[in-house]
């Protein structure tokens, strides 16, 4: 394997722009390479950081075939049975904490890295991610995704000041990781069509140069999915360039726009259970595998409409609400207080609708991702999920609920049957 150790040049994603803004990263150093973990010293003096480090692990990662162990102040192991990235789980492993650290390391895959990021920020000290797993792109994020009060918010929080991925041990790494991993940057084909979408109709802010890395992303996994359609090796250095890139867009922008649309929704679904989803489960990278499908059938099925009417805005039914989310519906109201729909003229879907059309083109069509998919031993029914199928027909009404953020999906409140 071709020893990399610098997968990323940051600096060329930096400084002023010509969306207006000047962008910044918090992350120092990005290190993709065969036996990282041996070096792992050196590399947090090329950042910078030193004194006494806290290294959380759960059961899984810390018991990987080949992880090297870093000196650590203090380990820290969770119980990887029912791990999940809630607020309240989070701080109870903080009051774990021998003594307040230098910095935090979080060693394992987005849910450990969510431990990190959020007690890192609480506490106002650096993070480090060692990724075990190139199975999403949350590791050069500064995006925490907990569950608060029943809820799943996705919060800017902080990013890892370094992110030493060692070759040798995403090597190793489950094909069915390394395939979710595959679905979550795939995702991108909705994510970005919907940024562009809204920026279409409403004038959201929109950047060229961060929806240009998510594209380079998207493009370079959507070839690693073709090869192993064609049964050859995982290319794991691409991969992981690809999920790193992707994590650094929502740095750059303190947000997930560009990598999370309408069809990241459905991971929250499944962790927020409402009804249908009693029984969900699945990985990250699985759930917005199966979202993007959805929403790519919707999308393209919309898309057969030459021209479209709208409808004056309304409030979502509160009654639905409730039958849907049933003690979660106060924070779907709170969530929709200002609804976003309300920020552009309904009648401006209508003059770009020519242009949306254009942008849906670029989807591929349910079809083709869904034999993909299928090729490669990804999970891409809701039936997989255990999310009910009778959720179907409603599900971008009900996907679209949870956040109130501009997408396709949510716009479709505006325009007619």
């Amino acid at each position: 394997m071709e020893v990399i150790s610098m997968i990323l040049d940051t600096a060329k994603y930096l400084g002023p722009c010509a969306c207006g803004r000047d962008h910044a990263l918090r992350t120092k150093l990005v290190v993709c390479e065969s036996g990282a973990l041996t070096r792992f010293d050196k590399y947090m003096a090329d950042c910078g950081l030193s004194g006494f480090r806290t290294v959380i692990y759960d059961t899984n990662t810390y018991h990987l075939p080949g992880l090297v162990h870093v000196p650590a102040g203090q380990e820290i192991v969770l119980e990887a049975q029912g791990l999940h990235s809630e607020k309240g789980m989070i701080e109870r492993m903080m009051k774990d904490f021998a003594r307040k650290p230098d910095y935090v390391v979080a060693v394992g895959g987005g849910t450990l890295m969510d431990f990190g990021r959020y007690s890192a920020w609480k506490l106002g000290i650096p993070f480090v991610a060692v990724p075990t797993i190139v199975s999403s792109d949350g590791f050069t994020a500064d995006i925490c995704s907990i569950i608060i009060d029943g809820q799943k918010k996705s919060i800017p929080m902080q990013a890892a000041d370094a992110v030493v991925c060692d070759m040798d041990v995403i090597a190793g790494a489950p094909m069915f990781l390394t395939i979710a991993g595959v679905q979550d940057i795939m995702a991108k084909y909705i994510s970005i069509a919907d940024w562009k979408i809204a920026h279409l109709v409403s004038g959201e802010y929109f950047c060229q140069r961060v929806c240009d890395m998510a594209q380079e992303a998207l493009d370079i996994m959507v070839r690693c999915a073709h090869e192993l359609e064609a049964g050859k090796a995982p290319d794991l250095e691409a991969m992981a360039y690809a999920q790193m890139l992707s994590g650094l867009t929502m740095q750059i922008l303190s947000n997930s726009r560009a990598a999370s649309g309408a069809e990241h929704l459905v991971a929250h679904l499944v962790e927020m259970k409402p009804r249908g989803f009693e029984q969900a489960h699945g990985l990250h990278g699985e759930c917005v595998g199966v979202g993007t499908l959805m929403c790519a059938r919707a999308y393209h099925e919309l898309a057969k409409r030459e021209r479209v009417e709208v409808k004056p805005f309304a409030p979502l039914d509160r009654d639905w609400v409730r039958a849907v989310f049933g003690p979660l519906a106060e924070g779907i109201f709170k969530e929709n207080e200002n609804d976003v729909l309300q920020t552009f003229p309904p009648e401006k879907i209508q003059e770009h609708w020519q242009e949306i059309r254009d942008m849906i083109a670029a989807i591929p069509s349910y079809e083709e991702l869904d034999a993909l998919y299928a090729k490669i031993g990804a999970k891409h029914t809701l039936a997989e999920l255990g999310i009910d199928e009778g959720v179907r027909e409603d599900f971008l009404n009900i996907s679209s609920a949870i956040r109130n953020r501009l997408t396709l999906a949510r716009m479709t409140r505006l325009i007619k049957d």
